[in-house]
């Protein structure tokens, strides 16, 4: 897993009906929202993470702080990229944005860390099985 600084990806979507503010329950107007931005964004810091791994492992966001500054309106494009900015052991930084077709509409800081997938979802699994057990 070598990892390059610099390293940048891309996800795209289209505001629609069902990934807005009044939709998913942030808020009341037909707009992007707010948490249909950060799941674009975390996808792009994802695949970006993806291309270094192989295929047993992958990485899971530990944090994210984002500032939203602009509403994009039904039927507009969103386009997220995140640019890998530090690597500190498994833990990968990634400086995120998010533009529409007119501007900038956000961006922040996410965090991920690498994992190895089975493993974690051993772990989960039995976290599940103690609470069925309760």
């Amino acid at each position: 897993m070598e990892f390059i600084v610099g390293a940048t990806s891309f996800s795209k979507d289209i505001v629609n009906n069902s990934n807005t503010a009044s939709a998913v329950g942030s808020g009341s107007l037909p707009v992007f929202a707010t948490p249909s931005m950060i799941a674009l964004m975390e996808n792009a810091a994802s695949k970006c993470a993806q291309q270094f791994l192989d295929n047993d492992h992958t990485s899971v966001g530990i944090s994210m702080n984002i500032q939203h500054t602009s509403a994009t309106p039904i039927g507009m494009a969103v386009t997220a990229t995140a640019e890998l900015i530090e690597v500190d052991g498994k833990k990968l930084t990634f400086k995120v944005t998010a533009k529409d077709e007119v501007d900038e509409i956000g961006s922040g800081i996410h965090e991920r860390v690498v994992i190895e997938s089975s493993k974690f979802v051993c772990r989960t699994k039995a976290k599940k099985d103690k609470v069925a057990k309760q």
